[in-house]
């Protein structure tokens, strides 16, 4: 199997940490530069139409691009080590928080950089407003997830979960948006602390 990522970018770093959280290391890593478009190629978009990374191509040739999708690909493959829930309630959950940090606090991460740093410039129209709306939404963001993990020791609850994934890796890339964790987050700063410490956080 073969996975076709940018390491630097946050969602195949995203597939990264879940596959190693899972233990799984057989995968051969296609590096790609997405800024001098090799995502752009006619190949690549055989395999994935939206020329997005990553993009898992299985040993058949059969492609899965969607980080949550190649996920759930190896957490059917490998369900002794569940990141995305055992029980009905778990599960919900879980997908529930991972749904509400893509939406409000990977996205916003994602077109606050695009909008306000011009890297894709040659392939989008930057809008600066939109790039520092952006930048609101995050913050706000970051102050309820601060109140929810008072009461949690992860964001979906007691165990690590893809969840926690998806949100180590925005907070991480928000650095690119000089965007971090203040004095007024101290349970986001316990959080952020703790599942950095987790091996799987330096795939």
């Amino acid at each position: 199997m073969k996975i076709y990522e940018m390491k630097i970018a946050p969602n195949p770093r995203r597939v990264r940490i879940f596959l190693a959280e899972k233990g799984i290391q057989d995968i051969e890593y296609v590096e790609l530069d997405l800024q001098n478009g090799d995502n752009l190629t006619a190949d690549f978009k055989q395999k994935n139409p939206f020329a997005k990374v990553p993009v898992l191509e299985l040993d058949n040739g059969q492609c899965i691009s969607e980080t949550v999708a190649i996920c759930r690909y190896f957490e059917e493959l490998h369900l002794e080590k569940p990141l995305m829930g055992i029980t009905p309630i778990e599960k919900a959950n879980i997908e529930m928080w991972q749904r509400q940090i893509e939406f409000f606090f990977f996205l916003p991460t994602g077109m606050c950089f695009q909008h306000t740093s011009g890297y894709f410039k040659d392939r989008m129209k930057p809008i600066k407003e939109w790039g520092e709306e952006c930048r609101t939404q995050i913050c706000k963001f970051m102050h309820m997830l601060n109140k929810h993990l008072e009461s949690n020791q992860y964001i979906a609850g007691k165990a690590f979960s893809i969840a926690d994934i998806t949100a180590l890796c925005t907070m991480d890339f928000n650095r690119v948006n000089q965007i971090s964790i203040d004095d007024a987050q101290p349970h986001l700063k316990r959080w952020y602390d703790e599942v950095s410490a987790r091996p799987s956080a330096k795939a």
